[in-house]
């Protein structure tokens, strides 16, 4: 039962070679194929690597790009930078908080999305600016929000 429940991160660790100094990778892995970094993967990876639990648990709070509690299968982040900010950004949240009910921090019942602020996307042309499952959205209204979840929201349908 144990090994059939970490064989994902198995492999993901046998990819790198059980190498210590590839911890931040193999937690963008285990983040990827779990959308979250879940307490056990950290303990089963800490004893894999022989790494205390508290050090990965460190790496994992420090970077933004981790999170320790589940994401949605539509990862979103709003941009709050300066340059987002100016063009709007606020507003941005607001109209994905009407569309989906949720605020920054939070995930949707169904898992389906997740919203985060962040400070900065490094898309500043494009203000004000969203991601959504690493592609970029630019140059947006609140209007174009909304279509834009509205059609992810059909695709899970379909």
């Amino acid at each position: 039962m144990l090994t059939r429940t970490f064989d994902k991160v198995e492999r993901i660790l046998q990819k790198y070679d059980y190498r210590p100094e590839m911890l931040i990778k193999i937690l963008l892995e285990v983040q990827r194929e779990y959308r979250h970094i879940p307490r056990e993967v950290v303990n089963y990876i800490g004893v894999a690597l022989g790494i205390p639990p508290a050090k990965i648990y460190g790496v994992a709070t420090f970077y933004a790009q981790f999170s320790l509690k589940p994401k949605g299968e539509y990862t979103i982040l709003v941009c709050d930078g300066t340059a987002c900010h100016m063009e709007g950004s606020m507003n941005l949240i607001k109209s994905i908080e009407e569309e989906i009910g949720i605020k920054p921090g939070e995930v949707t019942q169904d898992l389906k999305f997740s919203l985060d602020k962040v400070g900065c996307l490094g898309a500043c042309a494009l203000a004000p600016a969203m991601v959504i499952n690493d592609e970029v959205y630019g140059h947006l209204t609140p209007e174009k929000v909304k279509e834009i979840l509205r059609k992810l929201k059909e695709r899970q349908v379909e």
